[in-house]
Order: structure tokens, then sequence, then C-alpha cells
């Protein structure tokens, strides 16, 4: 196990649910990743709980705010990329084609978060560290372990994340004529962009490893998950699953090395 202690502007740093339930939420993931728990109250008189592998942070889980409780809203995942100054990144989204959602707003001594939309969509977290840098883990089982964007504007896309954080790009062709890119830093690929069709929504998945995909599978379906995408009949290391939790947060499961 090796403990993350910084991370790179550009890098995927952390990622959070949000959920209609966060008790159910908590048992749901304890039982799928072995996750521990500490209970922190919210202004309104609510909790969240921050997760944990082995005694390491490795996410959030967090009450849904009352206008996504009243619309009866997903549970949903969201990821972060660190940044070092929030409100000139903000300010440089608009500049590059994107739309600024939320903040810059300060957490505390904990950092600045806010929510930015790159062309063609897909909203985007980014994470000012103060006190909390991002997970511990990193590609671990338990642990964020890696992020892709599914957009109808890819191309637009990777313009806008090279503008505001410098992303070299290799580009993989596919079979169908398209081509998976990667955003990459200091040489390392960080992040997937993924053609959609057009009338495809952009949105983030965000995968957690798992050290058996086919022991997760089956641990997401006893503990009242579904199973979207199974696993390979032999898994192996970069196997991959989708589930979607009682809350309906769609989370996607990659095997890891334990």
């Amino acid at each position: 196990m090796t403990v993350r202690t910084t991370y790179a502007s550009g890098e995927p740093c952390w990622a959070d649910l949000q959920t209609p339930d966060v008790a159910a939420a908590k048992d749901f993931y304890g039982r799928l990743f072995g996750w521990t728990y500490q209970d922190f109250p919210t202004p309104d008189g609510r909790s969240y709980a921050q997760a944990f592998v082995r005694g390491q942070l490795v996410a959030t889980i967090a009450p849904q705010n009352p206008l996504q409780l009243e619309a009866g809203t997903a549970a949903e995942w969201n990821v972060y990329f660190a940044v070092p100054d929030a409100a000139e990144l903000l300010q440089e989204a608009g500049h590059a084609g994107g739309t600024v959602q939320f903040g810059p707003e300060r957490v505390g001594d904990t950092g600045v978060l806010g929510f930015l939309v790159p062309p063609g969509g897909g909203t985007t977290g980014i994470w000012q560290a103060g006190t909390h840098y991002g997970s511990h883990l990193f590609n671990e089982p338990g642990a964020l372990a890696w992020a892709e964007l599914f957009t109808p504007e890819p191309q637009a896309a990777i313009g806008f994340f090279q503008q505001l954080f410098g992303h070299g790009v290799t580009e993989y062709p596919q079979h169908d004529g398209g081509s998976y890119s990667t955003l990459l830093i200091g040489g390392s690929e960080v992040a997937g962009i993924v053609p959609a069709d057009e009338d495809e929504e952009a949105d983030w998945q965000i995968y957690f490893g798992a050290a058996d995909i086919a022991a997760a599978a089956a641990a997401a379906m006893a503990a009242g998950g579904e199973v979207l995408v199974e696993p390979d009949d032999h898994p192996a290391p970069g196997s991959l699953a989708t589930i979607e939790d009682p809350q309906g947060g769609i989370l996607n499961l990659i095997q890891v090395q334990g």
C-alpha cells in the first residue's frame, strides 16, 4: 500500500458521493469495499461520512442538497482535479470555452472547491488543497483509480483541459473509427476522454479499485445493488465492471493489485 501525500495540478485527486440516504450508502459501500467511517455534522443538522481503507482516507459520502432531494435525484459520484488556485482556474475556464457552475468556495481550512463544465458538458470538480489534499490511496482496492469523460465533443474537451492544466494527450484509434484519448501529466496518463453520441449527455465515469472484481460484483449484488456491466469470466488486472448502488449511484470497478 502506497500512501499519496500530494497531487499535481491536473490530476484527479478525489471523489465523493452525494446521496439521498447517507446511512444506506455507508452500509452498501462498507460491504462492497470494507470501508470504515467517521461521521461529521453538516450545518443543517444532518451528517456526512469520511470513508477509510485500512485507516487511510479515500472518499466522502455526503447528503444531497434540498433541491436534489425534492427532485428525487439519484445518487451521484463526483470527481475532482487538483489545482493550485481554484479562483484563478475558474476564471480561466470561461476564457477557455467552459462555464463555471459553482465556486470558488472555501471549505474551512480543508481547501477550496469549485465545479466547472467543459465544452460539450460533464460537470467537473476542482480542489485547491488546504489540510485535505485528496485521497490518501490511489489505484488501490477501495480507492479512486481512474476517471474518464464521455462527451459528444471530445476534441473541444481535450483542448479545454489542455488550456487549463497543460495536459499532454495520447490518442488510441478504435475499431469503430473513433479515438480514445488520455490526458497526461508529466508523461503519466491521468484521465480519459471518450467520444459519445451527439444525443448523449456528457458525464464522468469514475473507477474505484477492487482486488477481486468478481467478488466485488457479487458483494454489490448481495448488498442490494445491481451489476450493470458484468466482469470478465476470467478477470485479471485491468478487468472492468459497472455497478449501481441502491440509491442509483453508478460506479465503475477496475481490478487492481491488492
